[in-house]
């Protein structure tokens, strides 16, 4: 019987020995491999972790020490051992296991987290909170160097450096985010795994000198002299001349040095960052090769590797494929990504075009208002960033952007939601909060078609634009593309009586196969593609007024401050007095398959069906 089966999590880690914490990461594996195969998930930064995870139930108890990984996707290993591998059966399904921390989900999940960077500040909460309340035991942020090029994480070290409270950051070098990591920081972390002289030589210098009373008088009295030694053997000394001590680099896949050197670093006064050397998708070769495509997958076959359900076409395609040919007419066109690359569809863009695109890491803030001084040196800058990314920004794109009125364009992939991540993930608030600021238009494809047109007349406006478009692909194809665009216009699909459906993108798909549906039963209605967010078409909304048909508006964003909130806000300045109907989200949308989530808003087409024919009476 394996370790893993028989083994009750965590109570019983502290009583393996070294050989079987060995047996146990390598069944861990296997076990990790196998389920993530059939669920889909996070795979490569977990199969990263496996040892490092174990070494923190090594030196810790998590009944009383508390424990914050920063995003959470390499969460997984810490899961099972905290009595949760049943869990697994269905990860990230709805009404299942989440694939991030949950504070309702387990006792031993202390801080939900989802987005990248915020580990350090939210550990320094707990740990402030404890000294406050006069308690003993240890907070542990666990970072990886993709996330430490984040502000947000900078700023906590700042802050934690200064003031000296004693936390435990584990920095998880990986030498990877989602893709590649790039930057100064990186660098200067490159630096130091090719140089881990100090520490080595930090200790030869301590046992040398403790073997004799002037050895020990002298030690006393060399902090200087080892600083000094210290600026010459390793770069920089960013941490330690921020106020955290620094230890490292570790084998993080060696689970007796690192446990050792976790409760060595639990007698330190003061903040302490370990720094691990571990590697992604460790234990499973073709993440090993590929960690990027491994990162975050769907099911997939474990002997090829290929997933089970992967569609050949997709929005960030074909953003990707009409952004070059557009940057080969223009010059001035130029890309920005935070860490997202392949996930926005930049890798072939970033080939072909070395010089033009510039991933800044995970920095969203830095990534607009670099946009900004782009736009306002004459070049037309896009940004590509994931809604739920977007978020982070929020201040640049006020700020340094719409206040400027500045030409550039962002590109929102992943809009609407997006599935098993959860409500951390889905993109259903940018049009909420991108709809209330002054010149900031909004449009959106109802179909993959519409991309390269919608992306080349953003670019040819001299103001702000914001493209929104779903994960993966078309849900059907029989929508033709615009033959061309009016600002704030809307396009009439199909004509009817009673009722008029107005909805725009992936919701126009829903809306249009509703509408097929009723057709056949001899249900007509007025189909309308809301291509613009903002403005919206005020014309036509005076002609549906005119005609008194009852209104249904569907979108794939909040309700409040979404796409019907434009429209009745507008409708009630007139004297129309027919039927309004909003469809959309009214809350967090949490985990699930798609069908699923759309079915339990009432924004699948079979649903949207009943609502026309509510209407429609």
């Amino acid at each position: 019987m394996k370790l893993l089966d028989k083994l009750s999590f965590p109570e019983d880690l502290k009583k393996l020995n070294d050989k079987e914490y060995v047996t146990l990461s390598e069944e861990i594996r296997e076990f990790l491999i196998d389920s993530v195969s059939k669920t889909g998930g996070h795979l490569a930064s977990n199969l990263g972790v496996v040892e490092l995870t174990l070494s923190m139930f090594k030196a810790f108890d998590f009944k009383k020490d508390k424990v914050i990984f920063d995003v959470g996707h390499q969460s997984y290993v810490y899961k099972i051992l905290t009595g949760r591998k049943e869990g697994f059966k269905k990860l990230r399904q709805y009404d299942g296991m989440s694939g991030f921390p949950k504070r309702n989900e387990s006792k031993y999940d202390f801080f939900n987290t989802g987005h990248s960077s915020t580990s350090i500040s939210a550990a320094l909460g707990i740990a402030r909170a404890r000294d406050l309340n006069n308690e003993d035991y240890n907070v542990i942020a666990v970072i990886g160097d993709g996330a430490l090029t984040g502000g947000m994480a900078l700023e906590a070290l700042n802050d934690v450096g200064f003031n000296k409270t004693k936390l435990i950051i584990i920095l998880n070098d990986n030498q990877m985010s989602i893709s590649k990591n790039v930057g100064g920081l990186s660098k200067y972390l490159n630096n130091i795994r090719m140089a881990p002289k100090y520490n080595k030589l930090k200790t030869d210098i301590n046992a040398s000198l403790e073997h004799s009373e002037i050895g020990k008088n002298i030690a006393g009295k060399i902090s200087k002299v080892k600083d000094s030694i210290k600026q010459l053997v390793v770069p920089s000394m960013l941490f330690e001349n921020m106020g955290v001590k620094y230890i490292g680099p570790i084998d993080g896949h060696d689970i007796s040095t690192m446990a050792d050197v976790l409760c060595k670093a639990k007698e330190v006064e003061g903040p302490v960052i370990i720094h691990t050397i571990t590697q992604k998708g460790k234990g499973y070769a073709l993440a090993e090769e590929s960690p990027i495509k491994y990162h975050g997958v769907g099911p997939f076959n474990l002997d090829s590797g290929e997933m089970i359900a992967s569609q050949k076409n997709s929005y960030s395609k074909a953003f990707g494929t009409a952004l070059i040919k557009l940057s080969e007419e223009n010059k001035k066109i130029v890309a920005i990504t935070a860490a997202m690359p392949e996930g926005t569809g930049l890798s072939c863009y970033a080939k072909k075009f070395k010089n033009r695109i510039f991933d800044v890491g995970i920095a969203e803030e830095h990534a607009v208002t670099m946009a900004a001084g782009m736009a306002s040196n004459g070049l037309k800058p896009i940004v590509a960033i994931y809604s739920t990314f977007l978020q982070r920004a929020y201040d640049q794109i006020i700020h340094d952007v719409c206040l400027q009125n500045l030409p550039v364009v962002f590109a929102i992939d992943r809009a609407g939601i997006v599935g098993e991540d959860g409500e951390t993930h889905q993109g259903i608030m940018d049009v909420s909060f991108l709809s209330t600021i002054p010149n900031m238009t909004i449009i959106q494809p109802k179909c993959l078609g519409e991309v390269h047109m919608l992306l080349k007349y953003a670019l040819s406006l001299n103001k702000p634009v914001a493209i929104r478009y779903p994960r993966g692909g078309d849900l059907i194809n029989t929508l033709e593309p615009l033959k061309d665009i009016k600002e704030g216009r809307w396009e009439l699909i199909s004509k009817g009586n009673k009722v008029c459906v107005i909805a725009g993108g992936r919701m126009l798909q829903h809306a249009k196969k509703a509408s097929d549906m009723l057709y056949e039963k001899g249900v007509n209605v007025d189909l309308i593609n809301a291509t613009f967010i903002k403005p919206i078409d005020e014309e036509m909304l005076d002609r549906i007024a005119q005609k008194e048909y009852n209104i249904l508006i569907i979108e794939d964003n909040m309700l409040q401050g979404g796409l019907g909130s434009a429209i009745t806000d507008y409708l009630s300045k007139t004297n129309f007095n027919k039927k309004v109907k909003c469809l959309g989200y009214e809350d967090f949308v949490h985990q699930g398959n798609l069908d699923i989530l759309y079915k339990m808003h009432k924004l699948d087409f079979e649903n949207i069906s009943k609502e026309i024919l509510a209407l429609y009476d």
